[in-house]
This record gives C-alpha cells, sequence and structure tokens, in this order.
C-alpha cells in the first residue's frame, strides 16, 4: 500500500514537472518590433572589423585625389604584394578587405577592357597585371571576404556628366562582380562632379546627384550579380549600409541602426541613425590608420597609435557599428612597416582587454522573465551563445537583470548585445555594481544594438546589475560580458605657442612625461619635462608619458616646428581673436568676412624675409563650416606687388579636416596671402584654426 501510494506521488510529480516542461517550451518568441536586418546585413555585422586598401596613381603623385590626367606609366609597384596586406589583416583581426579599384581619377588597378586607363597599359608586369585577381586570390588563402570601392566620379571619362557614362560604370561593375568570386561589399563614394581632365577637355562638370546615377537599376544589377552582398553608398539612394558623417573613426553614442527608406538625411541621423526609421540602415565607421587615405610619406611618423586606435575600436564596434580601417599601400606596392605595427598592436590590445568574461559561469536573475520560461531566462544572457537571450513579457519595458560574480572581483568594462534580428529596442540602460553593501551607478548609456561597449574606472564589487531604463518593446538581450581591460597609456600632446612656448601634455595626469629635442627616442632616462620652456626656430620634439608604478611607458610622440611665428601679424583685422590661428592650440579658431562674398584674402606679415618652400592649412576643428575646398597662395616683400605661387583644392577636406601641406617652388618672402577661393559647403565663410609655412 505505502509502495503504491508512493508510485502514485513520484507519478504525479513527475507529471507536473511534464507540464511544467512543457509550459516553457510552449511560451512563444517575442515577434519582430520595428525594422529588421536582411541575413546579408547580420552577416555584414557580426564581420565587426575589416580592412580598407587605397592603392592608386595617387600613390605615386603624392595626391588625395588625383584630376584624371596622371600618367598611367606612373604605376609600377615592383615589390606588389596582395598576400602580404591579406597576412597583415588576418592577424590584426579583420574579417574581410574592401581594395579601391577605380578613384576619382578614373585609373583601374585591373585590366578593364572598357578603358585603356588602366593596369593594361602601366610597366607594371609590361601590362599583365591585375591588382583584383591578386587581391581576390590572397583573400581567398587567408580566409577573408573581398570588397571593392568603385568611384562613381570619373575624372578621366569624356562623357563623365552624360548618360554614356552610366552605361560605362555599369560595365565596369559587372566586370568585378563576375570575375573575382564573391564580393561581400560594394562601396561607393559619395564625391562627385567638378574639375578634371574629362578626356583632354579640362573643364567643370556638375551632375544632380539624386538623379545622374540612377542607384536604382544598379542596385538591381548588384543584387543580381552578387545576392549575398550589402551595399554602401554616400551618394545617392539609400542602400543598406550607412555612412557615420565623418572620418574620424566614431559614430554617435546614440546610435540608432535605422533610418526612413525615402527623405534627404542630415548629418545628425548619419551619426545617430533615427529612433523610429521605417528601414534598417545600420552605419559603417571608415577612417584610416594615418591622417589620409593615400600614402604620403610625410605621414610614416604620424600612424595612429594603439591608445588612439583602441579609442576608435570602442567609438565603432563598442557603439554599434562595424570597423571599417583603411591601409595606404606604399609606391613598391607594400604596407609600411609602422602601419603593420599598430594595426598588430591594436589586436594584441583587443584580446587583452576582452581576454577574460568575469560573467561566465555565474548566476544571473532579472525582475521579469517572459513566460517564466528558461528559454527566455536571465541565464540566456551569460551562456556564450548568440542565439540564445534573456527578455520579458511583451508589456515590460522597464527590467534589471543581476549578475553575481561570486566574490569581489575588480573590472572596468562592460559589453551588452541586443538580439537584433528581431529589431533594435533598448533606449535607455544603467549598469551598478555591488560595492561594499550598496549600490554604486558606474554608466547611464543610451542605445545598444549589435554591441555596446562602456568604459569607466576600474570598480571592485560583488555583483553587477542592467537596469533597462526605456525601450520600445520587451528587451532582448543576448550577450553580457564583464571584463578588467589593462590600462594603456596615451601619448601626450606636444603645442607651440606664438611666442615659441612648448607644452607637453599627457593624457593621464599622473604620469610623468619625459622628452627629447630632435628624433632620439624618449625613455625614462631623457629629461623629465617639469613645465612649458622656451624654443627657437626649427624644432623636432619627441615625448612618451611613463607610469612609475608599472614601468609602462606611452607611444612616443613626435613634433616636428618651423620658424617661430613670434613677430608674426595678421594684417588689416581688427578682431582680437584673428590671433588664434596663430596661436598652436588646434582647437582654437578664427572666421573671417562671414558677409563678404567669396574670394576672401588672409594675409600675414612674418616679421623678416623668409625662404618658403609650402604652407600649411588646418580647418576649424570644432565646426564643419568655414573650411577652404579651393585655394591660392601668394607671396609678397612689401605687401603690395604679389606673386602667386601655388594653387588648387583641399581634396576631401569636408569629410577629413586635418592638416592640409602644399608644396611649390622655393622663393623669398615676408608677407603670405591665402584667398579662399571656396567654401565647402559653398559659403562666404573662411574658418583657420592654424596656419604655418615651411621654409627651406
Amino acid at each position: 500500500m505505502v509502495l503504491s501510494t508512493m508510485r502514485y506521488l513520484l507519478c504525479g510529480i513527475v507529471s507536473f514537472l511534464c507540464s511544467i516542461s512543457i509550459s516553457y517550451s510552449q511560451v512563444k518568441a517575442p515577434g519582430p518590433f520595428g525594422p529588421v536586418p536582411t541575413e546579408n546585413q547580420m552577416r555584414w555585422q557580426e564581420m565587426e572589423y575589416y580592412a580598407f586598401v587605397h592603392f592608386s596613381l595617387n600613390t605615386y603623385t603624392d595626391q588625395s585625389w588625383g584630376f584624371g590626367n596622371e600618367d598611367v606609366k606612373l604605376f609600377n609597384p615592383l615589390k606588389l604584394d596582395c598576400r602580404q596586406w591579406a597576412r597583415i589583416c588576418k592577424e590584426a583581426g579583420m574579417k574581410g578587405i574592401i581594395l579601391t579599384v577605380k578613384h576619382h581619377c578614373g585609373f583601374c588597378v585591373w585590366p578593364s577592357k572598357y578603358t585603356e586607363y588602366s593596369v593594361k597599359n602601366a610597366p607594371w608586369k609590361n601590362g599583365h597585371g591585375d591588382v583584383v585577381r591578386e587581391m581576390a586570390d590572397a583573400c581567398k588563402e587567408y580566409g577573408l571576404k573581398l570588397g571593392i570601392y568603385l568611384s562613381p566620379w570619373d575624372r578621366n571619362h569624356p562623357d563623365y556628366g552624360k548618360p554614356e557614362y552610366i552605361t560605362y560604370f555599369r560595365n565596369q561593375l559587372t566586370e568585378l562582380l563576375t570575375n573575382y568570386g564573391p564580393i561581400f561589399e560594394v562601396w561607393f563614394d559619395g564625391a562627385n562632379g567638378g574639375s578634371g581632365y574629362y578626356g583632354g577637355a579640362n573643364e567643370t562638370r556638375t551632375i544632380d546627384r539624386t538623379t545622374y546615377y540612377d542607384w536604382q537599376n544598379t542596385y538591381k544589377l548588384i543584387r543580381r550579380l552578387q545576392p549575398d552582398c550589402v551595399i554602401w553608398n554616400d551618394g545617392g539612394d539609400r542602400a543598406d549600409l550607412r555612412w557615420v558623417g565623418t572620418e574620424g573613426g566614431l559614430v554617435g553614442e546614440t546610435n540608432w541602426s535605422l533610418l526612413n527608406g525615402k527623405g534627404e538625411v542630415e548629418w545628425n541621423m548619419l551619426h545617430h541613425g533615427l529612433e523610429n526609421g521605417d528601414s534598417w540602415v545600420p552605419a559603417e565607421v571608415n577612417t584610416s590608420i594615418r591622417p589620409e587615405w593615400f600614402y604620403h610619406p610625410h605621414e610614416d611618423n604620424h600612424v595612429k597609435t594603439v591608445p588612439q586606435l583602441m579609442e576608435t575600436y570602442y567609438n565603432s564596434i563598442g557603439r554599434n557599428g562595424t570597423l571599417l580601417l583603411n591601409f595606404p599601400i606604399m609606391p613598391n606596392g607594400l604596407i609600411h612597416p609602422n602601419d603593420e605595427k599598430a594595426a598588430l598592436g591594436l589586436a594584441k590590445a583587443v584580446k587583452e582587454a576582452f581576454a577574460v568574461n568575469l560573467a561566465t559561469n555565474k548566476k544571473a536573475e532579472a525582475s521579469n522573465v517572459r513566460g517564466n520560461a528558461r528559454q527566455f531566462g536571465a541565464d540566456m544572457s551569460i551562456d556564450n551563445n548568440k542565439n540564445t537571450y534573456w527578455t520579458t513579457d511583451d508589456e515590460v519595458t522597464n527590467a534589471s537583470l543581476t549578475i553575481d560574480l561570486g566574490k569581489p572581483t575588480t573590472f572596468n568594462r562592460f559589453l551588452v548585445q541586443e538580439y537584433i534580428r528581431l529589431g533594435q529596442r533598448v533606449k535607455a540602460f544603467t549598469v551598478e555594481a555591488f560595492v561594499d553593501g550598496n549600490w554604486k551607478q558606474l554608466a547611464t548609456a543610451t542605445t545598444i544594438g549589435y554591441k555596446r561597449i562602456l568604459r569607466f574606472p576600474a570598480v571592485k564589487a560583488t555583483q553587477v546589475r542592467l537596469n533597462i531604463t526605456g525601450s520600445k518593446s520587451s528587451p532582448l538581450i543576448s550577450n553580457i560580458g564583464i571584463y578588467n581591460a589593462p590600462q594603456i597609456l596615451a601619448a601626450p600632446s606636444i603645442i607651440r605657442n606664438q611666442s615659441g612656448e612648448i607644452t607637453i601634455t599627457p593624457a593621464d595626469m599622473e604620469s610623468v612625461v619625459y622628452y627629447t629635442l630632435g628624433s632620439a627616442q624618449p625613455t625614462s632616462k631623457s629629461k623629465k619635462y617639469t613645465g612649458p620652456f622656451q624654443s627657437e626656430g626649427k624644432l623636432e620634439v619627441s615625448a612618451i608619458a611613463y607610469e612609475p608604478a608599472t614601468g609602462k611607458s606611452s607611444p612616443v610622440s613626435r613634433e616636428k616646428f618651423d620658424i617661430s611665428r613670434k613677430n608674426w601679424k595678421v594684417i588689416a583685422q581688427n578682431d582680437e581673436k584673428a590671433n588664434l590661428i596663430l596661436d598652436g592650440n588646434p582647437f582654437t579658431a578664427w572666421h573671417q568676412n562671414k558677409n563678404k562674398e567669396m574670394p576672401i584674402d588672409l594675409v600675414l606679415d612674418l616679421g623678416s624675409e623668409q625662404k618658403l618652400c609650402g604652407f600649411k592649412y588646418l580647418p576649424d576643428q570644432g565646426n564643419a563650416s568655414g573650411a577652404i575646398a579651393k585655394y591660392q597662395f601668394f607671396v609678397s616683400q612689401d605687401n603690395k606687388e604679389w606673386k602667386l605661387v601655388d594653387e588648387g583644392e583641399f581634396a576631401n577636406i569636408k569629410n577629413n579636416p586635418l592638416w592640409q601641406t602644399k608644396s611649390f617652388t622655393a622663393v623669398k618672402a615676408r608677407y603670405i596671402k591665402l584667398r579662399a577661393v571656396r567654401e565647402v559647403n559653398g559659403n562666404n565663410d573662411a574658418g583657420y584654426a592654424e596656419v604655418d609655412v615651411i621654409t627651406q
């Protein structure tokens, strides 16, 4: 009787547990909310990090943008090795390479049958070379995906601006999409129209960027030939991916992967996305490992440091974007050793920062779990499975998830991901730590998306809590990571003001700065920086930040200064702020004659006669307006008779507002005149952060 009763009770318990299990399995997953990514967009997003490669005739002319009349015979990379490019990208942790196959000058690095302006008429490999083929083969060997950049603007082709050019453009696109295997991304630049060679016409041409290229039919061609690829386009109809409005290496802290499918897109939308957009258009962050996109020898010592690249990583991949990092190829056809060292240094730093997930194998609890079902429990966020997630009941949009670390644990990074296959939902969240019996807020943020990484000072805690404080629908959290990243010292900044005083500022005020005058490598045994010091004439300063407690040193900062600007004067200006263009600080600026029509002249008295061979111009770093697009540069001995020594354009200055350096045949002068012929937006506004000269 007792055994029979026990058997009955056991059967009842088993039946009850089975009913619970069934109820769990029958809990429906949330439905999609708003726009969701396509499979192509998901594959692209999960790549996270891939390379750009810029290599063309610009490499040999030291230009940013060619005019289309550069000699094909200049292209002769005697050591070209796409396997070297692929190896470096693979070792750097990248998943693919986008090759610039044709830039604005129109030169093609594959033997296109539709133009003579290509490698087939270059001395490289006696006209039998094909960079795209070698790149495709190298990517296949190293397990990387291949993408292509094809400039819609062509300063060489005689038909640019006419309907016939669109046929030519699509014929070339067809060549590229049918002869080189799978393509993961097609990249179209937004630059268009302007002065160029145009088959010998040597004129300025304009187009209507909204209609000329007929993008929708071009997109149909791409999707027919390469159905698995994504399209990036800054120049026309909405594509699969969006630009972020800057080439500086960052997207907005608030970053929705949404835009409207039609209508104008303002800069703010590019940078932050659109919370209620009707289309899934995620952000790709494109930037170069050097200041510019093509190789320039004077940038060999201006390769971004590991700390700078880590900032880019956190501000792109860590803000729901992907990172497209450019390598400018040298004239010999190789990636420069400095670029390789920096890229591999970044890979090492990322690996060290995220080596140990402190949330793995810990306990997690949530304030609400959808249907109380195991399949949506808190532990689904820390199971290292991207296809499982914690979520709440439909009506619950504010909720919290707590991870018990088991013991006091030190950390300084928090990573969180949404299950974006069902849409991007979270609008706001906070992160807290349980420290000495109390909850302490570590960070507050807005969007999450595919991946969000927050940084904060190291804290020692026993528990960590994620609070979803705003969500468009039930939040879906697929992954949480907690890390203790090692500190990386950033290189100090070096500036010289108008009086010649040099100031060296470390990024971390607790570190000590050591410096050398010249190119010698500074160490902890070099001269210690104790405060600003005076200098005269041409000078090179090298400095490091050093942490005595750990013995760690930052990368080296190097700055070369030309003649002192102590006696320089801005002529015929009654605005005291005009002197800001000589103060050595790149973050102060002055704008001139906003109510006067172009051209606008800036005249400087150098105080004495100098032998000049070039000049430098830095646009306002805090205001997109005022950057000079076209310029003329004059010199004079007496401020009366002027000689034009250089004129041209500051290519790509709107998107990449960096130091512009121009050279000319040496000439003696005391006065200089920088004439702003055209501003990037067509405004009557000339803005300057700094102006300097290059002396012989």
